[in-house]
């Protein structure tokens, strides 16, 4: 019972000491490069109502919530994804106001699945939303902050891929697919497999253009060039249309930015989450095979809580981003100029006046009782193992 009590649930984990800090640090630089885009915090709930994140939203699947009731029978769950809290925040503070809504969090999301085996479950996310702005130009920005922010992380390699929610819904209703079929679809893109990709189009019965069309789906990088010609292959769809114009026209803001090399465009890129109505997006480096950074526009999410208003955002997922810093031996310097200040007992009033006069300088001082069982030598070593920078003695030796 006792070894029990020392363990963690599946899924969860201790973060401390020397990590812990480098995770802090950072979330401020994270932190600082959405404040730079001029984005303003908000907090939401830990928990909320269980229709929050309900199917009919298109959020996380019940069987994958962590859900309990309150006192009154209401079920509660604890959130698997801020986007739907900030949505619902945002249209119960900002009802009447028909401008844009620039907001950012950090905190953590829960989501109890058995599929995510080795995975955690509890995970902190640092992330935007941008609620009232329908423009390619806002989908630009939240590419350039994401760009940014990876940056600011110690980051050099990296790439994000970028698809379009309506040119998989526009294929999709062009085809005359049901949902069975879209099931599978969904299912063959989620894993990667382009070859089932290609397999499942030649079953279909598509005119020419169309199937070329669905064939883009299975490709990892789309050329500008290809773009183009998709352009004239989607003529007789106007919804694959317009998802492949907003992509042209996002291409070319993202040289103004100068970030073009760091983007991709994957026409096959979709999401679990189905209130996406536009770019879908997520970033990868080496080290982990989970993106690091996912984020796209939803467009009508906000109408389930009574506000109409385009939006797009972002999460990075800091746990995955942190993973990827360690495998690629990038650490992040911190800067730590505690003073451990070792004392006996005579020197007690001494010792607590020199942290006071430290303190009073801005500096972090720790203080520790001298033990007759350990050596200056002890307390040192103490001092390196803790990253304690400075360490002064009030022992009454020289």
């Amino acid at each position: 019972m006792t070894d029990q009590m020392l363990h963690t649930p599946d899924g969860v984990r201790d973060i401390y000491n020397g990590e812990c800090k480098q995770k802090l640090l950072l979330q401020d630089r994270l932190h600082a490069v959405l404040t730079k885009y001029g984005y303003r915090d908000i907090q939401t709930p830990t928990f909320e109502f269980f229709n929050i994140f309900s199917k009919e939203i298109g959020t996380t699947p019940s069987k994958d919530l962590y859900k309990f009731f309150d006192k009154d029978g209401n079920t509660l769950v604890l959130r698997p994804d801020f986007t739907p809290s900030v949505a619902r925040s945002a249209a119960k503070y900002y009802a009447e106001d028909d401008m844009p809504v620039k907001l950012c969090y950090m905190g953590n999301t829960f989501i109890n699945s058995s599929s995510y085996q080795g995975r955690l479950k509890e995970t902190t996310q640092c992330g935007v939303e941008l609620i009232g702005d329908g423009s390619v130009c806002a989908d630009a920005e939240i590419l350039a902050m994401v760009v940014d922010s990876l940056h600011a992380s110690g980051l050099k390699e990296f790439q994000i891929s970028v698809g379009h929610a309506r040119f998989f819904r526009g294929l999709i209703e062009a085809a005359g697919l049901g949902e069975e079929a879209e099931e599978e679809l969904r299912e063959l893109l989620n894993n990667k497999n382009f070859f089932g990709v290609e397999e499942f189009v030649e079953t279909l019965n598509l005119d020419a253009n169309l199937k070329k069309l669905f064939t883009m789906l299975g490709s990892f990088e789309t050329q500008v060039e290809e773009l183009a010609e998709a352009k004239d292959l989607a003529a007789d769809y106007p919804v694959i249309l317009s998802a492949i114009t907003d992509l042209e026209k996002l291409g070319e803001y993202l040289k103004l930015y100068g970030i073009e090399k760091y983007i991709s465009f994957e026409l096959g890129i979709i999401s679990k989450y189905h209130y996406y109505t536009g770019i879908i997006f997520a970033g990868y480096t080496f080290g982990t095979g989970e993106p690091i950074v996912k984020g796209g526009r939803y467009d009508k999410l906000l109408t389930y809580f009574g506000k109409k208003a385009p939006s797009i955002g972002f999460g990075i997922v800091v746990d995955q981003l942190m993973a990827a810093l360690s495998r690629q031996k990038i650490q992040l310097a911190v800067e730590d100029h505690t003073t451990l200040l070792v004392f006996t007992e005579e020197k007690i009033q001494q010792a607590i006046t020199r942290a006071q006069q430290l303190r009073g300088d801005g500096k972090d001082v720790t203080m520790i009782p001298f033990a007759s069982a350990h050596t200056r030598e002890d307390y040192e070593n103490y001092a390196q193992m803790n990253h304690i920078s400075n360490v002064e003695f009030m022992d009454g030796e020289a």
